[in-house]
């Protein structure tokens, strides 16, 4: 295939792109004012959140080197650990997720041009029109090749990289420490209020993974794949918790807490209007770039999966470029219809709702995964290995990441189980279809 041709794949920095560009949305811009209420405090439950993502990070890291060249990520890890039922789950609320928070980040960017076009937030053909627009663009864009989204992902990182950058640098001028005290403001005590924060700001980190998903087409995956997961995780940390830390010195919490543009806001103070305006178009390229990205990994997740036979031969079919696009072409289409919901009278409560849901599904890839670490290392038997770190990298990994689940509450937590059970009569279709044709060619 094309797509294992040398100088088709991406390389250390389009891999970094892909995890930064699809941690950091357009979510990130409205952080602040979320975590307002709890003060300073709130920067702790940064912190905390932020140490799970780098346990999770350096468990991806390790399972690249020891799964190889194999596409799929969280579902191929799980696979290899655990077994096919336990990978087609993980690859069945993975796949849904990412096709269903995908319609969420096409209203994000719609929701964040709405500044330049007003016209937008008041005629939902057009708002609509714009969404579909972005998703079907973006599905052709990587429908020309991984090096192609490669690209675009680099651009967009970049883009939406130099706002958050202008915030934190030229609002160092404008810090006031005095906007720290009280340092928790809120009715919780240090630890609710920290527990709260970091239950927050840990869907901040989903995306983690990214660059483990379409390992077949990195250069040299077994050390791109790490330094990539690594220092995109390491990077999008460092801008996470700067930024915030900069907006709350800029602006006090009380007006903080009420602004619906908290970036903007905090660059209006350092250059004017323009500033402003320059935040809602990083938003908007943030959203950008993480549709894009979200995009190539739903593809990827699909065709692993379908190459072992668990999901339809549909989504392995590749076109002239080496991609996956029939298989695009159906996420997009889900997608599409999803999105359209929430510009449905009676649809939008259920639209968020599914939101929820879908991050849940998210969440329980990296359970499984870090589970699956610690089988593939007691299958390997690989020498000199010192076992005791690594037992505890895969607990605290494991702890993280179910702790992330409880802290998606109870409803979210009850229908996810009913979301990954409902996928069970398609895995026994699937497996009896694989048997009767292999009793067919005996």
């Amino acid at each position: 295939m094309k797509s294992n041709q040398p100088g088709k794949k991406i390389g250390l920095w389009m891999s970094t792109s892909l995890v930064i560009g699809n941690m950091i949305g357009a979510g990130v811009f409205l952080m602040p004012a979320a975590l307002a209420a709890y003060g300073g405090i709130s920067i702790l439950g940064w912190l905390f959140s932020a140490i799970g993502a780098l346990l999770l990070a350096k468990v991806f890291s390790k399972l690249s080197t020891l799964v190889r060249n194999k596409d799929g990520g969280p579902y191929v890890y799980t696979k290899e650990g655990i077994g096919d039922f336990a990978g087609f789950l993980v690859a069945w609320g993975y796949w849904i997720s990412i096709w269903v928070a995908n319609a969420a980040i096409a209203i994000a960017f719609v929701s964040a041009l709405s500044v330049f076009f007003p016209v937008l937030e008041t005629n939902a053909i057009y708002a609509v029109l714009l969404g579909l627009g972005a998703i079907w663009f973006l599905t052709w864009v990587n429908s020309r090749g991984v090096r192609e989204s490669g690209k675009m992902q680099v651009a967009t990182t970049l883009l939406k990289l130099i706002p958050l950058l202008l915030v934190i640098i030229g609002g160092l001028f404008y810090f006031n420490p005095d906007n720290f005290i009280p340092f928790n403001p809120s009715a919780e005590t240090n630890m609710g209020a920290i527990a709260i924060t970091a239950t927050m700001t840990l869907y901040a980190f989903l995306g983690v993974e990214s660059a483990t998903v379409p390992a077949g087409n990195v250069e040299n995956p077994e050390k791109t794949i790490p330094k990539a997961t690594m220092l995109g995780t390491l990077v999008t940390t460092l801008i996470y918790i700067f930024s915030t830390v900069v907006v709350m010195g800029m602006i006090p919490s009380g007006i903080l807490s009420e602004s619906p543009a908290p970036f903007a806001d905090a660059m209006a103070i350092i250059s004017g209007e323009w500033g402003r305006n320059l935040v809602a178009a990083g938003a908007a390229i943030a959203a950008f770039g993480a549709l894009n990205g979200w995009i190539l990994i739903q593809g990827q997740i699909a065709k692993a999966t379908s190459k072992d036979d668990l999901f339809p031969r549909v989504f392995r079919r590749e076109n002239n470029k080496g991609v996956p696009a029939l298989g695009m072409v159906i996420g997009s289409i889900l997608t599409s219809i999803v999105m359209l919901m929430n510009y449905t009278n009676g649809l939008v409560e259920q639209f968020k709702f599914i939101i929820v849901l879908t991050t849940l599904c998210c969440l329980i890839p990296y359970l499984f995964t870090t589970a699956a670490y610690v089988l593939i290392l007691t299958e390997r038997k690989l020498p000199n290995l010192k076992w005791l770190p690594e037992i505890v990298l895969a607990g605290l990994a494991f702890i993280f990441s179910l702790w992330a689940i409880y802290g998606a509450g109870e409803r979210a937590v009850f229908w996810g189980f009913l979301l990954l059970l409902a996928g069970i009569p398609f895995y026994v279709w699937m497996k009896f279809r694989n048997r009767t044709k292999k009793l067919e060619q005996q």
